[in-house]
């Protein structure tokens, strides 16, 4: 997997296991080495080798880091693996293109995603199916049920045709608290759902053409619209490892890695990443200036690099929404009634008063897609669930059990009928943006161009 690919770096990794399939649900990693090879994959053969062991502790994955790199340029990293130094085999194979970056008015397309639940996708029967029953269906999506179940989500195959320079998983990329009895509390639980998810071979498969940006959200932090409250596993600090320690977000010893972060793309685009957990007020705190998802810090940064950014077009990809609507019982985010609504409304003002052009919000978590308008004229861009059997109808402004019962927010594209999918956003280097969603076969559902 590699990660976290800037125009002169990028992080790459590999577990070492004993086979290749679940055995009791799991994966057990073996230790050893691996030995990764770096060469830009056409012109001029310069080499990096970095050789880093599989430990234990880092639950067998070993993770290098390759800075120094060109801009715009294609690498093909190659692996020997092997209990030693003494006895490498050839290993995966994976590539990728740097970012353009800031002087490069280079077309840019990449795919977000959000909602990975393999529980409901593979079929598990101790999901508790009263708590899943979608709020607005009859319904609860099955299991999927197709010849190639074993390959994995359909979506990520789709995606794989479509050939997108990167990849952004905006959080609930996989489920501890699904099945929720049990659920996912010591620090081998934890590991064995992101061992199943990634095992899977359509995930292989993309991994070694499609580099990757991650966040993490509620389901794969703690629990259900969980905050850092709560005498309970796993604990703040466990779901911040499992972060650093599963997905190539920072290097293997950067434990102090700062979990929100931003990329200029090329000239017209950069992205930010923030952080919506780790940082968090209580949900259950009173709304109000003192109430905050993103923190002091945080929200310092984000402001100062929106300001400083000269991208013409600036997305920010958030694990929440802002926007929604969403449901009238939730606090756990910004759009949310007695949530975090004042620090949404008062970044929305300051995007206003400092003349942030062509800013747009693409979030995660909602279980289906949406283009929706705020009041403010600040837009919101949900991808929806990756997973068929994880999707749901939304709520619609208007509607009195949403966060927008009086109809203030304007939404052009609402999905329907549900299904799982994705959003490609393209940037054509020439002045426009475009949204583009898709369903889980790749069809294509709606779309939105910018200048």
């Amino acid at each position: 997997m590699v990660g976290e690919v800037t125009a002169s770096s990028a992080n790459i990794q590999v577990r070492l296991t004993q086979g290749t399939k679940l055995v009791d649900g799991d994966l057990a990693g073996i230790g050893g080495v691996v030995r990764f090879s770096l060469q830009p994959t056409t012109g001029a053969r310069v080499t990096w080798i970095k050789t880093i062991p599989a430990t234990a502790g880092r639950d067998f994955i070993a993770r290098a880091t390759f800075s120094g790199l060109c801009p715009g340029i294609s690498y093909t990293c190659r692996t020997e693996i092997g209990k030693s130094r003494a006895e490498l085999t050839d290993g995966p194979i994976s590539t990728f293109r740097t970012l353009p970056g800031k002087a490069a008015s280079t077309a840019v397309k990449f795919v977000v995603v959000t909602g990975m639940n393999y529980a409901k996708f593979h079929g598990d029967e101790r999901i508790n199916r009263k708590q899943h029953l979608l709020e607005n269906n009859t319904d609860l999506p099955r299991p999927y049920a197709g010849p190639d179940k074993h390959l994995g989500y359909p979506s990520l195959a789709s995606i794989l045709k479509l050939q997108p320079d990167f990849l952004v998983g905006t959080g609930d990329n996989v489920y501890y608290d699904t099945p929720d009895k049990p659920r996912a509390e010591s620090i081998p639980e934890l590991r064995q759902k992101w061992h199943e998810q990634f095992v899977q071979p359509r995930y292989r498969d993309l991994f070694t053409a499609v580099p990757t940006y991650w966040m993490i959200d509620d389901h794969d932090y703690r629990i259900d619209d969980g905050d850092n409250s709560g005498d309970y596993k796993p604990t703040p600090a466990e779901g911040r490892r499992m972060m650093l320690e599963q997905l190539p977000v920072a290097p293997t010893r950067d434990s102090n890695a700062k979990t929100y972060r931003t990329h200029r793309t090329s000239k017209d685009l950069q992205v930010w990443f923030p952080e919506n957990r780790m940082y968090r007020s209580a949900n259950a705190d009173p709304d109000g200036p003192d109430k905050s998802i993103w923190g002091t810090e945080q929200k310092a940064w984000l402001k100062l690099t929106l300001a400083a950014s000269d991208a013409k077009f600036k997305l920010l990809i958030s694990p929440t929404p802002m926007i929604g609507p969403d449901d009238l019982r939730k606090t756990d985010n910004h759009c949310d009634i007695g949530g975090f609504r004042h620090e949404r409304d008062e970044f929305f003002a300051w995007l206003k008063k400092s003349n942030i052009e062509n800013f747009y919000i693409i979030c995660g978590d909602r279980h289906w897609q949406y283009h929706s308008v705020d009041p403010s004229g600040i837009e919101e861009f949900s991808c929806g669930a990756l997973v068929d059997a994880n999707s749901r109808l939304g709520r619609k402004p208007g509607d009195p059990q949403s966060t927008d019962a009086d109809a203030t927010i304007k939404q052009p594209y609402y999905q329907t009928p549900r299904s799982g999918g994705f959003l490609m956003v393209h940037s054509s280097g020439a002045g426009t943006l475009r949204f583009v969603w898709h369903d889980e076969r790749g069809a294509v559902l709606h779309q939105q161009e910018k200048k």
